[in-house]
């Protein structure tokens, strides 16, 4: 049997009909070429999450009538590229249960590479909001209908009916969130302010895989500030999350504030582990800016309760942020948040 050399290897021998998406810190398509040059170009993963590259492979082989889909973890070294050790190892198991049908599989032989991810360790279990997030979006790619519950989520977040938001399910919002056009967005924003923070902390959920207007995104906001004047830090993360898929300006121009609040001369003490960590793990394309990323890092060092090293680890993992966050500890001053937090942590290590 002639070896698999890479997981598009197998797909381009199966003749699959394959969709991808990463599924680390967003939920995005993913093109196929990006997989491929992580496999056989060697280059980094471009949104790497705590050392994997997660991923939603949704695939059909031959007669298939429903995708089978595979979520995989792939291990990155230290460089953001593919440790290819346990993917190699995969790939081996896979090609034993293929056999000679490699290029044939019916759906019985399909099932048993299903099979296979029953004791992969690649494989992982997405949290149930990106698992509803993921349905919605290949549905859509797809050319499927959506679930059931969208026509009942549709109806109470646009204020057409009132409705038991308890009997909304998280599917619904997950298919509303990705099908919403800009005339349903102008009327979510216009209902933001009335939803109860249940519901609005679940629509975030998914709301932070799609990229959403200005209108929806300043609502949002408002609901954060709002949240933030109150105590409730939950809502306010959630919607830190969700206004990561916001224009540039307008989610670079909330973390400023944030930010800026959380200086010595302001007194508003810190923001928080979990503020800094949605900030990190939703909005990280924003911090690629001379001014942001340092006063980012110098309130992450500030912050007892953060896990410095591990988030500084995650975004130098990003490719794009590599070297500025090097740079940016480099050039800290000894005095400064940072070089404490450096020093602090050499002398325990």
């Amino acid at each position: 049997m002639q070896p698999l050399n890479s997981l598009d290897d197998f797909f381009i021998r199966t003749g699959a009909s394959v969709r991808l998406y990463h599924m680390g810190r967003r939920i995005e398509t993913c093109k196929r070429s990006t997989l491929a040059a992580l496999e056989t170009a060697g280059e980094a993963w471009p949104q790497p999450w705590q050392g994997k590259a997660r991923l939603a492979l949704v695939f059909s082989i031959g007669d298939m009538t429903d995708p089978l889909i595979w979520f995989l973890a792939l291990p990155l070294d230290e460089q953001g590229q593919l440790d290819p050790a346990s993917r190699d190892a995969f790939l081996q198991r896979l090609l034993e249960v293929l056999g000679h049908n490699v290029h044939s599989l019916d759906r019985h032989g399909a099932k048993n590479v299903d099979n296979l991810m029953q004791n992969n360790p690649l494989a992982f279990t997405p949290s149930v909001p990106f698992q509803a997030v993921l349905h919605a979006m290949a549905s859509r790619d797809l050319d499927l209908p959506a679930s059931q519950h969208l026509e009942s989520a549709e109806a109470y977040l646009e204020g057409h009916q009132p409705l038991d938001w308890r009997a909304l399910g998280l599917q619904g919002l997950a298919d509303f969130a990705v099908r919403m056009d800009a005339s349903q967005s102008l009327r979510l924003a216009d209902q933001l302010a009335l939803l109860p923070s249940e519901v609005l902390t679940l629509l975030c959920y998914c709301l932070e895989h799609v990229a959403i207007d200005a209108p929806l995104s300043l609502s949002l906001r408002l609901r954060g500030e709002q949240a933030a004047m109150s105590g409730d830090i939950e809502t306010l993360c959630a919607c830190v999350r969700a206004i990561s898929g916001a224009p540039d300006d307008i989610v670079g121009d909330w973390f400023d504030t944030l930010l800026a609040e959380n200086q010595p001369e302001s007194g508003s003490g810190a923001i928080g582990p979990d503020l800094l960590a949605a900030m990190a793990g939703r909005g990280w394309r924003v911090l690629e800016d001379a001014k942001r990323l340092p006063r980012f890092l110098s309130c992450l060092a500030e912050e007892p309760r953060a896990d410095f090293i591990a988030v500084v680890r995650d975004l130098a993992l990003i490719p794009r942020l590599r070297l500025p966050v090097l740079m940016t500890l480099k050039e800290a001053e000894p005095t400064s948040s940072i070089g404490r937090r450096l020093a602090s942590l050499h002398k325990a290590g």
